[in-house]
């Protein structure tokens, strides 16, 4: 696929737009003045694979805790800012990397000058983000709810900032519907030069938030279009970027483990479903090696139909193959799979 290129800007040591490599973001649900937490919430998510982290800044307090948090942590932050410009001020005099903030809607042009002017000596880039559901009275008014009214939006915010010269920009258009988010985006990509943060809002619960988010954020990867992805779900911030990397990893995005396995059918004679989730679970401390890993269900036609996989399993009655690259390495006892199978990598992969 032939990426988008656009303008590439830096958020903390994180390089945006351009060719760099799509970057996987979350949010914090956590109260920000409560530093440990924060702080907890955010290493855990950056040991899951995180790369940007973003947090509500609706207060003074949660502005100056800013200060704290980034000497615990070892990724860029980003403050979320809604009416209150002086909070953006405060999170830029405490380290931020950068803020989402929709210039239009903190006051007057002096107020948005004060931000940038704050901005201006570390390059903090600003997130300008219009979301379906919070469209301005006078573009419903005009257009309904579409593309062109949450675009058109997005760049009346850009032309405020472009102004005032400061071109350290990146734009999201979401909307809880995928095919709205799409076209959004898409049509957005076509108008301006400015990084793209991708993501479907109000994607809902993990199951369905994460089929909304993989269908929205992957068609437009798959188009070029896109520089830094978040999944919104419902649930622990640890499975958006589960849900994000596998994404990334589905289109080719991104380098790392990937576990293949067969859906089952009737000639399986084997606990394939559990035997998958368990290769799945104990093979979690690999996750950064590129192999790819194939549990099949038939031991006729396992180690051919996988023969692309580096390792895999292909089970059959009470037993089961370990093959590599499609060549059979040895037969062993079904309760022995897992074990054999992680010794044969850890053998190989070193």
């Amino acid at each position: 696929m032939e990426r988008v290129l656009k303008k590439t800007i830096n958020v903390g040591n994180i390089a945006i737009g351009g060719d760099n490599p799509i970057s996987i973001q979350s949010m914090c649900n956590t109260h920000t003045q409560d530093i440990v937490k924060t702080v907890e919430q955010i290493n855990r998510l950056t040991e899951a694979g995180c790369e940007i982290i973003r947090v509500a800044v609706p207060n003074i307090e949660a502005a100056e805790a800013i200060k704290l948090i980034k000497k615990e942590i070892s990724i860029p932050i980003i403050a979320d800012i809604h009416f209150d410009y002086k909070l953006a001020i405060e999170s830029i005099k405490s380290g931020v990397d950068a803020l989402r903030l929709n210039p239009g809607n903190i006051g007057s042009e002096n107020n948005v000058k004060a931000v940038i002017d704050h901005a201006k000596e570390r390059k903090i880039p600003i997130r300008i983000g219009v979301n379906s559901g919070s469209l301005q009275k006078d573009k419903l008014e005009k257009y309904g709810v579409c593309a062109k009214a949450i675009v058109e939006s997005a760049l009346e915010h850009v032309s405020i900032l472009e102004k005032l010269h400061y071109e350290e920009i990146k734009i999201s258009v979401k909307a809880s519907s995928v095919p709205l988010t799409i076209e959004s985006y898409r049509l957005l990509s076509s108008l301006c030069p400015y990084p793209l943060h991708l993501g479907v809002t109000e994607s809902g619960t993990e199951f369905a938030g994460t089929i909304k988010s993989s269908v929205g954020i992957g068609t437009l990867l798959a188009e070029g279009i896109g520089d830094t992805i978040r999944v919104s779900l419902t649930d622990d911030p640890i499975k958006e970027i589960h849900v994000a990397k596998q994404i990334l990893k589905s289109l080719g995005l991104r380098k790392g483990l990937e576990i293949i396995s067969c859906p089952t059918c009737g000639r399986t004679q084997i606990n394939l479903i559990e035997l998958a989730k368990r290769v799945e679970k104990a093979l979690d401390s690999f996750e950064k090696k590129e192999l790819t890993i194939a549990v099949m269900g038939c031991e006729v036609n396992g180690p051919g139909e996988a023969r692309e996989a580096d390792f895999g399993i292909a089970g059959g009655k009470g037993q089961g193959l370990i093959f590599q690259k499609g060549q059979i390495i040895k037969k062993v006892p079904e309760e022995d799979l897992l074990n054999e199978l992680i010794e044969i990598i850890k053998h190989n992969s070193n």
